[in-house]
Parts: C-alpha cells; sequence; structure tokens
C-alpha cells in the first residue's frame, strides 16, 4: 500500500476482510439455522458504517444492528434497506421516523412500550419492535420481575408487531463461564412467558463469541459485531481477519549521542548512539498516551520501539543505526501477519480491550481510505 504523503495519520479499512469475516461467522450460524446480524454501530466501530454494512450484506449478512435511531436512519438514507434494529435511545427520542422507515425498535419497558405505541399510532403504521429481557447483564433489558406485563402488554396493542425477544451475554468472552447457561435457562423461560400470551417471535442472544463458540444458543438470528472486524473476542484461535491498519510516515530524522533523552518528562533516555526518527501521530490521533515506552511499530520491514511519551501530536521511534527514509511508511497497528504490532496487543499493554482501541480511530485527523469497495 503507498502512503499519500499528506495523510499524517490514517487508517485503511479492507472490505474483503469484512466479507471475509462475515462468510465465516455466518456459515456457523447456517449451520445452526440462523440468520445473521452484522452489528454497525458506533461507525461501524470505527470503520465506518455504511461501507461496513454494504460489505457486511455482501458477505451474507441480511440484518444489520445499530445503537441508536439516528445511526439506523443514516444507514436508511444512504440506500441500505435491509432489515434493521435500533436499540439504545433516550426518552425524547421520536421514533416516528424509525417507524416510517420499517427500522425495527428495541422495547425494555412498559414506558418504553408506550412511547413506540405513541409514535406509531401517530404514524398509522405498526412498529416493529424486539422486546429484550435482562438476563444477567443487569444493563438495558426488562427485569425479569417485569417481564409478565410487557409482554403482556405488547401482545394487546395493535400498533406494534412483536418480532423478536432478545438478551445479551455478559461473559461469552469466556467459554464455559457459569453464568452463560444462566442467563440461557432467564431466556428460555422469558421466551415461554412470550409465547404463552401469544406471540410468536424471533429470538436472538447470541454476540461475536457466542456465535463463535456456543452453537445451541444461536436460536433464529445471531448478532456478532467486534468479530465481523477481524477481532477474536474468544481465547481459541479462530480464523478471522483485522480490517483496520493504522498507518503514518516518517517526517524526520536525526542522530542522537548516548545520554541524550527523548521527549516530554525525559523518560528515556539512550543508551548508545542512535538514529530516531519522528512520526507525525499522537494521542490526539489515537494512539493511547499510556503506551508511551511501551509500543513498537513497523518500519523498514523490522519492529522499532517508540522512545519516550506519546504526545498529541507525534512520537519517537527508535531506529538504532537504521536510516529510513523520509516518507517511509510506519505501521502502528495492523494484521500482524508479517510480526507488526495489532490491536490486541495494544490494548494489551494498555489494559483495555481492542473494541475501544478500534472504535476510538474515528477522529477529525485521521483519515480514512477502504480497500475492496464495490461501486454502488
Amino acid at each position: 500500500m503507498s502512503l499519500d504523503q499528506s495523510r499524517r495519520a490514517e487508517v485503511v479499512i479492507d472490505l474483503h476482510a469484512i466479507r471475509y469475516n462475515v462468510r465465516l461467522l455466518a456459515g456457523r450460524a447456517a449451520d445452526s439455522g440462523a440468520a445473521t446480524m452484522a452489528v454497525v454501530k458506533a461507525d461501524g466501530y470505527g470503520h465506518g458504517a455504511l461501507p461496513v454494512a454494504r460489505a457486511a450484506l455482501d458477505g451474507g449478512a441480511t440484518w444489520l444492528g445499530t445503537c441508536s435511531l439516528a445511526e439506523a436512519l443514516d444507514l436508511r438514507a444512504a440506500g441500505i434497506t435491509a432489515p434493521m434494529l435500533s436499540w439504545l435511545d433516550t426518552p425524547d427520542v421520536d421514533f416516528a421516523p424509525g417507524i416510517e422507515q420499517g427500522v425495527d425498535i428495541s422495547v425494555s419497558s412498559l414506558a418504553e412500550l408506550g412511547r413506540v405505541a405513541t409514535a406509531a399510532s401517530r404514524v398509522g403504521r405498526a412498529a416493529r419492535v424486539h422486546l429484550k429481557l435482562d438476563t444477567g447483564l443487569a444493563r438495558n433489558g426488562c427485569h425479569q420481575a417485569d417481564w409478565p406485563a410487557l409482554v403482556k402488554a405488547a401482545a394487546a396493542e395493535p400498533y406494534l408487531d412483536v418480532v423478536a425477544i432478545w438478551s445479551h451475554l455478559a461473559c461469552a468472552d469466556e467459554p464455559g463461564h457459569h453464568s452463560i447457561d444462566a442467563q440461557a435457562d432467564r431466556f428460555h423461560a422469558g421466551y415461554a412467558l412470550a409465547r404463552d400470551v401469544g406471540l410468536n417471535p424471533l429470538r436472538h442472544l447470541a454476540n461475536s463469541a457466542a456465535t463463535l463458540t456456543r452453537p445451541d444458543l444461536h436460536f433464529d438470528l445471531v448478532r456478532p459485531g467486534i468479530a465481523i472486524y477481524g477481532l477474536n473476542p474468544v481465547p481459541q484461535q479462530e480464523d478471522l481477519r483485522p480490517a483496520m491498519t493504522f498507518r503514518s510516515t516518517v517526517v524526520l530524522v536525526k542522530r542522537i549521542e548516548a545520554g541524550e533523552s527523548v521527549s516530554y518528562g525525559h523518560t528515556w533516555t539512550a543508551s548508545r548512539d542512535t538514529n530516531v526518527a519522528l512520526v507525525p501521530a499522537g494521542y490526539g490521533d489515537g494512539v493511547p498516551r499510556t503506551l508511551s515506552n511501551r509500543m513498537g511499530v513497523w518500519l523498514d520491514g523490522r519492529r522499532c520501539p517508540v522512545v519516550g511519551r506519546v504526545c498529541m501530536d507525534q512520537i519517537v521511534v527508535d531506529c538504532g543505526d537504521d536510516v529510513p527514509e523520509l516518507g517511509a511508511e510506519v505501521i502502528l497497528f495492523g494484521t500482524g501477519t508479517d510480526g507488526g504490532p495489532t490491536a490486541r496487543e495494544w490494548a494489551d499493554t494498555a489494559g483495555t480491550i481492542d473494541y475501544e482501541i478500534v472504535t476510538g480511530m474515528y477522529r477529525p485527523r485521521v483519515v480514512r481510505t477502504y480497500l475492496g469497495a464495490v461501486a454502488r
């Protein structure tokens, strides 16, 4: 890949990898008789919601998942017609535009049910809703004690079409964790109550981790998120291809003597004469400051350590006796297939998760480039 020198920091998104990952996940789901919802919330985990949505649908997903109604409506406005679920909005959101555009809406309480029904009656069209049961994550979702009232009210409401019931797993990325089966049992019980009041909904529970490890929990629909971007949420090896590469370029090279220190606070001092390269990407571009003196980059076919503190706009790389050319490509993280750093490595070093790393790459100064886009 050649780097446009005007692009000081760039993420390259490989849509071929997105398609590949979705085909793999959708194949696992299809083996269980389930369809696949590709989750493209938070601007496609920092990869770009619209290009990812198109690639995921090309790869075999038949549904899309968003967090907010605004995210879903942006996709509709761009011409995406696939079934789509939106699941978390503030109480002042008007659901009418979503209902008009055929966006499915998640409902977790009687109050929310009432707001959706009111909007649907105003539009004159039944709202497609997914009733969410809290089976043990204790975030969004209806408490088990309130679930009988919610499903009964939903069944009686003429302006609601209950498409599905769903929930979300807390510890699916820890295969064998006792909570997974406990949540599944609560989900089965919740589904039975829904059937008892006359509903015949679809069921969906499996996230990326459960899609990969628990085919018994695939039910009618799986909801992979992080795995479609090629990041593996489970301990065992999976054939996923990371879709994002974060890169920059060398803008200055200088020779420093042993004993000279680098960057704010002089937290690193050269133990020998060495060449250092300046790279114009810092914490303002998504490089965690916590990786100061703890990360490396891929430069001229090898790993080179970042030395001194990560600054807002730049990092310094120790190149030893090598003298990289001005404009040389610097991979901050990528697929790792060549031995270079990965988003998972950044996350492990920084004490976080790779979800946060890639989602955090959606920044004004970081240019986004796509490989494998299909003309529309």
